[in-house]
């Protein structure tokens, strides 16, 4: 039996979620794709986008790729919303598809929303202990609905940036804590788990 050497692409947003899929992410990805590669899109041109999804597109019709694409919910109503606006705002995805079930070529795609932003993520992964270690004000039940500001009003004053204080966390992330405190980590976990 021959095995298939295939690629998984993540598309991120930018730098913050870069950070976070490349030590959170990519590991749990490493086993069953031969390359991982993450690619960032919020900065590029339009159809310089729509450029590379076609070249993935020829790909996953091959058989070799795969796709994730990750998005903040930012102000979208709800995850729907934020599916479709992602599938019509790139013409390589909106040919007949639908939000969260994609056909034909694209039926190896999953698109991601991170309930609100991926801020919420980082501060997920962090034990009670951790909070307290790292000089946080609060443990955090839930970090839903943590924004970007929020996010920087909760970094300690010993941090002199927000890439900094995302480092020390990725030190420290704890999968099972995040998926406990955040919802859409839980539902990528679980996704992620599903389909292996």
């Amino acid at each position: 039996m021959t095995l298939t050497y295939r690629t998984l692409y993540i598309l991120v947003e930018g730098g913050d979620d870069a950070r976070f899929f490349e030590r959170v992410v990519r590991p749990m990805f490493e086993n069953e794709f031969g390359h991982v590669q993450l690619w960032q899109y919020s900065q590029q041109e339009k159809e310089k986008v729509n450029t590379f999804l076609d070249s993935i597109r020829a790909m996953q019709a091959a058989g070799i790729a795969d796709l994730i694409i990750v998005a903040d919910l930012d102000e979208s109503p709800c995850v729907t919303d934020r599916k479709e606006r992602i599938l019509s705002g790139f013409r390589s995805l909106s040919a007949g598809q639908s939000p969260g079930q994609p056909s034909g070529p694209y039926s190896s795609t999953r698109i991601l929303i991170v309930c609100r932003e991926i801020d919420s993520w980082y501060l997920a992964g962090l034990s009670d202990e951790e909070c307290r270690s790292m000089g946080l004000p609060a443990t955090l039940d839930s970090t839903d609905h943590i924004s970007k500001e929020q996010f920087l009003s909760l970094m300690p004053d010993r941090f002199d940036s927000k890439a900094e204080f995302m480092l020390e966390i990725l030190q420290v992330f704890d999968h099972e804590t995040a998926a406990s405190k955040n919802t859409s980590f839980s539902y990528f976990m679980r996704k992620y788990k599903a389909d292996e």
